[in-house]
């Protein structure tokens, strides 16, 4: 593995207790988890009692005041391949920060506490049945009163959906303006907000994944984040670590599934010999190894631009694109070369090729981040002649 120069001594401290958290507090329930199709509750209080839940936020709502990215990145890496349904940068460095940015102090006062503690748990309701990636093809609407708003529509594909206490949802406020859209702090319990089943999915099966359902919703004007005609910027203030972010349990599961492949072809033999010492074996691991290691040097160059404030979307859109299609690629590699074995259940390599899927469509998918990147390269099929 390429030595990872970005980190410091604090960082590798962090990352040990990290690391020994998710062995005692969340490996032990994968099997649990799984047949429920979520985590628990109780492992989201833990994680806000080792002050893992948002550590950016101010000391006044329990948070640690501290920004720097680095320690969410050490987060990701090391739970996401230990239980990957436990959604914890969904909920620090995707959702959170909307309140931390465009939150009132009265908002942050009522809210970010819990957020904080794991007794509010966050999901974000932008996917809509007949919109995905074009966020301007929302129908979701919601219709200003005098001290309230109301608010219809379906969101689906809502990770942390059923556990959510909090949903911050993205409707149109003005049905001539396809650009013009609010973000709607939706309280569990609200009349008219209700959910539906767990979603069955191919993979990331504890993740609790659901549609949200809006039915004449009366959300407090104190429940509005910001403008209600700018969420559609608001949405792209965060798109670059949201893209980072993703990038990084990418890469950390493809080194995970790495790691267990490189382990079993060492011990398992084939005609006398272990399945490793073949010329087919040595290419393939080799080849993985580069791209897993030409990733992690992409990320931490993204990190560091992140941490100076000068990582671009187009950039992280790059990071994205390179990181999820490389997961792809190195677990069908490694489910290859465990042969049968790897299309049993009981192998994690099993669970990581089925988790990894996901991963070129959701938060843009590999056809939207070429889109992004082809742009920016002036290639725009706009500009005609």
């Amino acid at each position: 593995m390429i030595r990872r120069r970005i980190f410091e001594s604090e960082h590798e401290m962090f990352r040990t207790s990290v690391g020994r958290w998710a062995d005692d507090v969340l490996v032990p329930h994968r099997e649990e988890w799984l047949a429920a199709g979520s985590v628990s509750r109780e492992a989201w209080k833990s994680a806000g009692e080792n002050g893992f839940l948002c550590m950016w936020a101010g000391e006044e709502y329990g948070g640690a005041g501290m920004s720097d990215y680095r320690f969410d990145q050490i987060l990701i890496e090391e739970i996401t391949w230990r239980e990957p349904g436990f959604f914890i940068h969904l909920h620090n460095r995707v959702i959170g920060p909307y309140l931390g940015k465009f939150a009132t102090a009265e908002q942050k006062g009522r809210f970010m506490p819990g957020i904080v503690s794991g007794d509010t748990i966050l999901a974000i309701g932008i996917t809509e049945p007949g919109a995905g990636s074009d966020v301007a093809g929302l129908r979701c609407f919601a219709e200003e009163k005098v001290d309230h708003w109301v608010l219809n529509g379906t969101k689906t594909y809502i990770s942390n959906g059923l556990l959510a206490d909090l949903v911050v949802v993205a409707a149109r406020t003005d049905r001539d303006n396809p650009y013009s859209m609010g973000l709607f702090l939706v309280e569990r319990g609200m009349e008219g907000f209700s959910r539906g089943s767990g979603l069955k999915k191919l993979g990331l099966k504890s993740q609790d994944t659901a549609e949200l359902f809006f039915d004449n919703v009366k959300v407090p004007k104190e429940n509005v984040l910001g403008d209600p005609a700018k969420a559609f910027k608001y949405m792209m203030v965060g798109l670059a670590e949201e893209r980072l972010t993703g990038a990084v349990s990418y890469v950390a599961r493809a080194e995970r599934a790495f790691a267990i492949t490189l382990d079993y072809i060492t011990e398992r033999k084939a005609f006398g010999r272990p399945i490793g010492t073949f010329q087919n074996s040595r290419f393939k691991m080799a080849e993985m190894r580069t791209r897993i290691d030409a990733c992690w040097a992409f990320v931490d160059h993204c990190t560091l631009e992140h941490l100076d404030g000068e990582l671009s979307a187009e950039t992280a859109a790059q990071a994205k694109l390179l990181t999820s299609e490389t997961e792809g690629q190195v677990v069908d590699d490694c489910l290859q070369l465990h042969g049968g074995a790897g299309y049993m259940d009981e192998y994690e390599i099993s669970r990581l090729y089925a988790d990894a899927r996901i991963s070129r469509i959701y938060a843009g998918t590999s056809e939207i981040m070429k889109e992004i990147i082809g742009r920016n390269l002036g290639l725009d099929e706009r500009r005609k002649g």
